[in-house]
């Protein structure tokens, strides 16, 4: 493939690539000395699952795999422990060193379900900042002011609303940028809230007398509220390791208009085509997809016939969980002891849609107490029988 075919394959769903002009003669260099680039993209593990809003970015690390570029995996297990400041309204509390080890071994097992293994290095940037002395760290803050960290929007954002700033905050960027130092990134990508700490590398590697990595942001992929960026905390989430039967029935939720933007970041369809469908059997086709990609096709079709079959005929899956009543119970207890949501957070946000239902019935109040055998329906696709032993 030709570097200018290279560039419109990567550029597919991109915001922006800084700058294009230098991208194109990275990408001749590679082919005139045979030598594959070096793309980076850093991950902190803050959850211990990959959604489907992270897979915009390794989808993309895969297109350059496949193009015979080396991927670097970076995950940041010591930037996590200050956490990227990135849209942030207040400060991040920290995690812990033993949450975040599991969470990166989470990742990086996750992550191979997209990326080739061949062709990724995955390092840990506790390698070399767990080796370096005060004195060093220190030494990288000469590479940037006060100036320039309050000049970005979510720093300036805080301060107009009198919120706090921590110190500590300001040397996110910095060591994001050092990483890029150390593995001599040609190319680094990121969605557009990382924009700040992705040109924060390229300078630094200037002042490192490296060339400056081009960088290519990509837009945040909404959730299923169509609203907010995908999030595990906001309870928005798809996961890639979720059941297929939950997966499929979470992409049939989302609307019609954010069903273009998947297919647009999710997959490799022609979207002028995918528009031709009826909204339906896109949505479908859609699911049936990403699904397949990250169980198997059998699972895949599976889950897809399930979904007409209840959706159809309003039946009910033929798997369905049960939950025992030993006594009566409010319902909220139930369903987040149970699993059906994540959090009472995302219980009551749901009340506030209408997506919850017992027996046909909505559930209106936060209090509602269950105290008879039936079926709780939350959303579109999650159901439990309760079963009553008093």
């Amino acid at each position: 493939m030709s570097p200018k075919e290279q560039i419109e394959l990567i550029k597919r769903g991109a915001v922006e690539i800084i700058c294009e002009e230098e991208l194109l003669h990275k990408f001749e260099r590679s082919q005139q000395e045979k030598r594959p680039l070096r793309i980076k993209a850093g991950f902190d593990p803050t959850a211990p699952d990959i959604h489907l809003g992270h897979t915009v970015l390794l989808r993309k690390l895969r297109q350059f795999q496949d193009l015979g570029h080396i991927v670097y995996f970076l995950i940041g297990d010591f930037t996590a422990r200050i956490g990227d400041p990135s849209q942030r309204s207040q400060i991040r509390s920290p995690l812990g060193k033993r949450e975040i080890i599991k969470n990166a071994q989470t990742y990086k097992r996750q992550a191979a379900k997209i990326l080739n293994l061949r062709r990724l290095k995955t390092v840990f940037n506790s390698h070399w900042f767990n080796r370096m002395r005060v004195t060093d760290i220190l030494e990288l803050t000469k590479h940037t002011t006060v100036s320039q960290m309050l000049a970005r929007a979510d720093f300036r954002k805080r301060l107009e609303k009198k919120g706090e700033i921590s110190l500590l905050e300001f040397m996110y960027p910095i060591l994001q940028g050092y990483d890029s130092v150390l593995i001599k990134s040609d190319i680094e990508i990121g969605g557009t809230d990382q924009i700040f700490n992705l040109l924060v590398g390229r300078d630094l590697q200037r002042d490192f007398g490296q060339s400056p990595q081009v960088v290519i942001t990509f837009p945040l992929l909404e959730g299923t509220d169509g609203i907010n960026k995908m999030s595990k905390s906001l309870g928005n989430y798809i996961g890639i390791t979720e059941k297929p039967q939950d997966m499929f029935g979470k992409i049939m939720s989302i609307s019609d208009q954010l069903m273009y933007k998947y297919y647009l970041l999710l997959t490799d369809d022609d979207l002028n085509k995918a528009r031709q469908l009826h909204p339906k059997e896109a949505k479908l086709k859609l699911a049936q997809f990403i699904v397949g990609s990250y169980h198997s096709e059998k699972a895949a079709a599976w889950a897809r016939s399930e979904f007409e079959r209840i959706f159809s005929t309003r039946e009910v899956p033929q798997d369905l969980a049960a939950f025992e009543l030993k006594q009566p119970q409010p319902f909220l207890e139930i369903i987040v002891q149970s699993g059906l949501v994540k959090s009472r957070n995302e219980a009551r946000r749901l009340i506030e849609q209408g997506a919850i239902d017992f027996n046909g019935e909505k559930i209106r109040e936060i209090g509602f107490i269950i105290n008879s055998p039936g079926i709780l329906r939350v959303g579109a696709h999650r159901f439990l029988k309760i079963r009553i032993t008093f």
